[in-house]
């Protein structure tokens, strides 16, 4: 009998192709033109707001001849990890016809799209799951947290007086981009946005419905924000970043100017933020669920700009790691710590052994999980030295990340 696949081809997808690119993804994830308007969309706009998305991504497809059956596509980016900012590959776009499914085919374009993300030196990548099984099966695991909260009126905090003021502006203007960089470039986890991650920032949500209010301090410098909307008597925060407390307090007071307007407060925050302990009245309603996945895509090259804390106290020993996916990551990575505060890698077996796998490594050294709950859970194989080496070694920063792609 024939097989009906044996026709199919990986390549590249080029950018002529962004309407079947964009075709694939609107069938897979159930995207309808009523989404679309709703987003601010007009009819083959989104075609067009896409077309730079794949003009500088690296995207992978299989092709049924011309017909485009399966695609991923890895978005180049910049993210701060405890304080050094890595090339990092953005995994989005994926996606496989239902009638292709089961193949195989998703499997195969990962493993091509891992060696690119290499070739690229791009040591970390990022992802938005649908499914958390399916990527972790290929390696990635979770990173970060999305929290959401609601607040009654009677519930807001008091106006505490402050130096600084509030401005409310535009959701372009430059004191947003300037201040969030400021912001991103002092807080682990963050992207570094450029203006095509600003629009990917905006992609689905209609802007007209925004506005920001930005908080500066008594020498007029911009130290935090809140981009807002207000809808059937809901304050409705997006996001709120901030570089000082003292911006924190006065968003705060913005916020609770409109107690005669609203509601309810409700809004996101994407790190693990004590929102209740800060509040007069903490008992609100909270919840929150996984957001963001990453994976490490070389452990040689991750670990050796990787920003460790005292190191000059750090004792030798090895990971012995096991990848699904990247062979090369397969093996032995033993770290010698000098006095002098420098490491050096090497593929020798030094020290004591810490075992785990690829998702495990991951999700520890961007510091969502501790090396000591990990050993608890049975996720990491080390001895009581080791994990206590490592618990000083790891920075103490729960990532933040805000973005969607």
């Amino acid at each position: 009998m024939e097989n009906p696949h044996e026709h199919l081809r990986i390549k590249s997808v080029p950018v002529s192709d962004v309407e079947q690119f964009n075709d694939l993804l609107r069938y897979v994830f159930q995207v309808t033109n009523q989404d679309l308007i709703e987003s601010g969309y007009e009819e083959g706009e989104l075609v067009h707001a896409k077309q730079p998305i794949l003009e500088k991504s690296d995207v992978i497809g299989w092709y049924n001849q011309a017909q485009l059956i399966s695609q991923l596509a890895i978005y180049p980016c910049h993210v701060n990890i405890h304080g050094q900012i890595f090339k990092m590959a953005g995994l989005t776009g994926v996606g496989t016809y239902p009638e292709y499914a089961g193949h195989g085919l998703m499997h195969e374009l990962v493993k091509v799209g891992l060696k690119r993300m290499r070739s690229h030196q791009q040591w970390i990548s990022y992802l938005y799951p649908y499914s958390i099984p399916f990527y972790r099966k290929k390696g990635w695991e979770i990173m970060s947290d999305h929290l959401t909260f609601d607040i009654r009126d009677t519930q807001l905090p008091k106006q505490v007086p402050l130096k600084g003021y509030v401005e409310r502006k535009e959701i372009d203007d430059p004191d947003i981009f300037k201040t969030y960089d400021r912001f991103a470039h002092q807080t682990h986890g963050a992207m570094i946005r450029d203006q095509l991650a600003w629009d990917e920032y905006w992609r689905w949500e209609n802007e007209e419905e925004r506005t920001a209010a930005i908080y500066y301090d008594e020498n007029n410098e911009p130290i935090g924000y809140v981009i807002y909307w207000i809808a059937e008597e809901v304050f409705h925060i997006k996001e709120m970043i901030y570089l000082k407390q003292e911006a924190r307090i006065g968003l705060w007071n913005f916020i609770s100017a409109h107690y005669s307007m609203v509601t309810h407060v409700k809004g996101h925050i994407y790190k693990d933020e004590p929102i209740a302990f800060l509040l007069d009245d903490g008992d609100i309603k909270e919840t929150i669920a996984p957001y963001f996945m990453a994976r490490i895509v070389d452990v040689a090259e991750f670990l050796k700009v990787y920003p460790f804390d005292n190191v000059d106290v750090g004792i030798d020993f090895h990971f012995e790691i096991t990848d699904p996916l990247a062979t090369w990551n397969n093996g032995i990575f033993g770290l010698h710590f000098d006095p002098d505060g420098s490491f050096q890698l090497s593929d020798q077996a030094i020290g004591s052994a810490v075992k785990c796998d690829i998702q495990t490594l991951t999700t520890m050294l961007m510091s969502y999980q501790r090396p000591s709950y990990l050993q608890q859970i049975e996720r990491l194989d080390a001895d009581r030295a080791s994990i206590r080496n490592l618990e000083r070694l790891i920075p103490m920063e729960t990532p933040y990340f805000s973005d969607y792609f």
